[in-house]
């Protein structure tokens, strides 16, 4: 699984010119995403906010115990990539680390906000919300 880390990210998106190019490397993204098991498309993991059919989960990896591992569907291609570019920054770290990601420093950076429709873009910070969630539920309490 690809793990990056937010100036990665931004690195690679700074790469391409316009617009059209990074929606196209978002759905890119997207199709390369691993399939999530039908199991985990439950209620509880379905992002309720989001106008696409979107479900994420996180599970400790089973090669790294203390880092989580994430998988994620969506219905639509572009946001399909988001959900894939989350996982990729998400997965592989602690969730005192997922918790503390300065997600919005990525967004913009990237500038998603002023490239996706206002309910797009909400619908990503409930991705992030649930995502970041799910870790403060999985984080080990001190």
């Amino acid at each position: 699984m690809y793990h990056a880390d937010i100036h990665e990210i931004i690195d690679n998106f700074d790469l391409l010119g316009d617009w059209n190019q990074r929606y196209q490397y978002l759905i890119e993204l997207g199709e390369a995403l691993p399939e999530m098991p039908a199991a985990y498309k439950t209620a509880a993991n379905q992002v309720i906010e989001c106008m696409s059919l979107v479900h994420v989960f996180a599970q400790f990896d089973a090669t790294h115990a203390q880092h989580l591992h994430y998988s994620g569907d969506c219905d639509t291609a572009i946001i399909k990539g988001v959900v894939a570019l989350l996982i990729g920054l998400f997965s592989g770290k602690t969730p005192a680390e997922i918790i503390a990601l300065d997600v919005d420093h990525l967004f913009k950076e990237l500038r998603l906000e002023e490239n996706l429709s206002p309910n797009r873009h909400v619908g990503v910070y409930a991705i992030v919300n649930k995502m970041k969630a799910q870790a403060q539920i999985l984080q080990p309490s001190e």
